[in-house]
């Protein structure tokens, strides 16, 4: 995709963000989107051009940092509740529980008691946020470990992205099969038929950032809609199956 075709359609996308914005206000909807994803993935980057042009009161980006000890000793599930959209709002979660799933899995963060029981009440906790009328969308964004290992050396010498370097990064590729084992049990238990996930691939960011939005404003219903805008590439975005696997959407 070059740029000038990027740019246009971004536009033309963002436009329509604003449009479903106006209509979640004026009906008060609650509105929650989930994305995960390897580490340099382009989680940042896709949040960042959802909500660009959309009003910061009513649309906000969540990212939380490390637990408390008294988050650490709550259930598990508390921490995220207080971040979670009300009437009118549009929340993006930039990483969300599923941490537990997969970077507390590999990194033995959590317990091996603690993961289990994580696996056993995310299908009742995403089930009563669906119930309570919550449009809920969870997108996982993977890349090749070649990629990966670009975006990460790229990152260590640009010097406005030094904030973004962790411990955690330093771990991706030489944890790269751990990370794989954790993300495919996470997909196999965790894609209920009410909350399923939605793989993105994303080796190719303007393309992913692009899809991803097509996607999700094709899934809902507001004022306007330019239908044919919206028209996604099923080889980018597509819904959790082993289908995806074969299709080669999901890194070994």
């Amino acid at each position: 995709m070059d740029k000038k075709s990027y740019k246009k359609e971004l536009y033309n996308l963002q436009v329509e963000l604003v449009k479903f914005q106006r209509h979640t206000i004026k009906n008060d909807l609650k509105v929650c989107v989930v994305f995960e994803g390897r580490d340099a993935a382009g989680k940042d980057g896709t949040i960042k051009r959802f909500i660009e042009h959309l009003s910061p009161r009513e649309a906000r980006a969540v990212a939380l940092g490390k637990p408390s000890d008294r988050e650490r000793k709550s259930w598990y599930f508390q921490r995220y509740v207080p971040y979670l959209p009300s009437g009118g709002e549009i929340v993006f979660f930039n990483r969300s529980w599923y941490n537990r799933a997969g970077v507390e899995r590999v990194m033995k963060f959590c317990s091996e008691k603690e993961y289990n029981l994580f696996m056993q009440e995310v299908g009742s906790f995403e089930q009563m946020l669906t119930h309570s009328q919550m449009l809920f969308f969870k997108y996982y964004l993977d890349i090749s470990k070649k990629e990966q290992k670009r975006r990460l050396e790229k990152r260590a010498e640009d010097p406005l992205k030094q904030w973004k370097i962790s411990p955690i990064d330093q771990k991706a590729q030489e944890l790269w099969k751990e990370y794989s084992k954790a993300r495919d049990e996470m997909f196999a238990m965790t894609s209920f038929v009410y909350a399923p996930w939605y793989i993105v691939r994303a080796d190719n960011k303007k393309e992913a950032r692009i899809n991803v939005m097509k996607h999700f404003l094709s899934h809902l219903k507001y004022p306007q809609k330019e239908d044919h805008l919206l028209i996604y590439d099923t080889d980018v975005v597509c819904k959790f199956d082993p289908i995806c696997y074969e299709k080669g959407m999901i890194a070994p």
